[in-house]
């Protein structure tokens, strides 16, 4: 569930592909950096989860350890950023689904997408991790045939992995900056984004503390190896350089300049499966982050009442689930898809410095000591963290701000939630107890 909540294939379809036409063969370098900036937030995801395994995910160990109205304004950044996320993922369904059927193509199809996964999500933990685990074989089969048909024919120079360049005019290459290749890593770290999800599954996970630390560096490494192998056969298997930075959809370029047609087509209804399957994921997510917020007493006991509800049969928050599908529906069929986008633009990188601050305050406070996971060369991975996200969040405010401001906003709202309602009524919300040891 936590690979399905990263889609790889997604991220091979939807997001390396403006990559390529950005930095050309050099994209291979951004996803390389990606990878070792990817390493530092696993190790940081890691240790967090073990010492809290909570199903609220990322506020509750940022509330726990930098403080709780911090863990309140990241808990409404990250569920207000899900809601918007799962209607720009939903959206592309149309489009892979119309190559195999064109009577799919259509808005609708989105809408129809986010309802169906919203009642599978509301099943058991472990029929929900069939459904995901045979779809993720799916994505997985299809980006295999992708890396097979890049590597059994070989026309470009292993040079062209480093080699930054964009589509000038003609279809020919001009030289791209290495400044370039640096911003386009910032996307890079956003395809590899999702392996820290291990966490909301832990209040359902045998030995969490023990074994949720694992289950997020497994996660990040099949992550980067799904990712990169193919991203790495296209550029070596490509028949043409300049044809493949230039086109507007370089994938499929390439599918139908080495497999023809009805491999295109079998690998786009794979890709629309993996659309599928990540809607189903950040479902289950949101879900139990909107259960865990409700528990903790974020809103009037009227609306914490029915959404703490656990299903006797199914063990699970059934509606908080149903209300995060009724949201995510609205969202997606009345705002339009930019308005999508930019409200969940930069909340993953404001995510990851709340989490790098988290695991470099809570080991300097001794608020994660009982995790059974630690990371290694402390602080080093947290420090990276803060540096990359630095560095990133520079490049986001160059090249658009209003993603970046909109987070903000947000967090502000947040805070002013939490010191208006919460704080006030302390005595009996937001008491954060710690997990329950499981040795004990």
């Amino acid at each position: 569930m936590t690979l399905s909540a990263v889609t790889p294939a997604s991220s091979v379809f939807i997001i390396i592909p403006s990559v390529i036409r950005g930095v050309g063969g050099a994209s291979a370098i951004a996803f390389a950096i990606a990878a070792v900036v990817g390493i530092s937030v696993a190790l940081c995801y890691a240790e967090l989860s073990s010492a809290f395994p909570i199903t609220g995910g990322e506020y509750a160990f940022v509330a726990r350890t930098v403080g709780k109205s911090t863990g309140f304004a990241l808990y409404l950044l990250t569920i207000v950023s899900g809601i918007l996320i799962l209607g720009v993922i939903a959206s592309g369904t149309g489009d892979y689904l119309g190559v195999v059927w064109s009577a799919l193509e259509g808005r609708w199809v989105g809408l129809v997408v986010i309802v169906a996964t919203g009642f599978i999500a509301v099943l058991g933990i472990r029929t929900n991790a069939w459904v995901t685990g045979i779809f993720l074989t799916l994505e997985l089969l299809a980006l295999v045939v992708l890396a097979v048909l890049g590597f059994v024919r070989v026309d470009q120079p292993v040079s062209v992995l480093w080699t930054a360049q964009q589509a000038g005019a003609g279809s020919t290459l001009t030289a791209a900056s290495a400044g370039l290749v640096v911003s386009y890593t910032a996307i890079a770290i956003f395809a590899y984004n999702g392996y820290g999800a291990a966490v909301y599954y832990a209040e359902e996970t045998r030995q969490a503390t023990r074994t949720i630390g694992r289950a997020t560096l497994w996660s990040l490494a099949i992550t980067v190896v799904a990712e990169l192998v193919p991203l790495v056969a296209v550029l070596l298997g490509t028949p043409s350089m300049s044809e493949l930075v230039s086109a507007d959809s370089p994938m499929n370029y390439f599918l139908l300049a080495r497999g023809g047609p009805v491999v295109n087509t079998i690998v786009s209804l794979g890709i629309a499966i993996a659309v599928i399957n990540a809607v189903i994921a950040i479902m289950l997510q949101l879900g139990r982050s909107l259960y865990s917020s409700a528990r903790d007493g974020s809103w009037p006991d009227a609306v914490n009442r029915p959404l703490t509800c656990i299903h006797p049969r199914l063990r699970t928050p059934v509606a908080a689930t149903l209300v995060v599908t009724a949201l995510g529906s609205l969202a997606y069929w009345l705002l339009p898809f930019e308005v999508l986008l930019l409200g969940s633009g930069a909340s993953l990188v404001i995510t990851y410095v709340l989490v790098g601050l988290a695991a470099l305050v809570g080991r300097i406070r001794g608020r994660t000591s009982r995790a059974a996971y630690r990371m290694p060369a402390w602080p080093l991975p947290p420090l990276l963290l803060l540096a990359s996200m630095v560095v990133v969040l520079g490049e986001n405010l160059l090249n658009d701000w209003v993603p970046v401001t909109i987070a903000v906003g947000i967090l502000v709202v947040g805070y002013v939630y939490y010191y208006g309602y919460i704080h006030p009524r302390r005595d009996e919300r937001w008491t954060l107890p710690d997990p329950i040891d499981e040795d004990a």
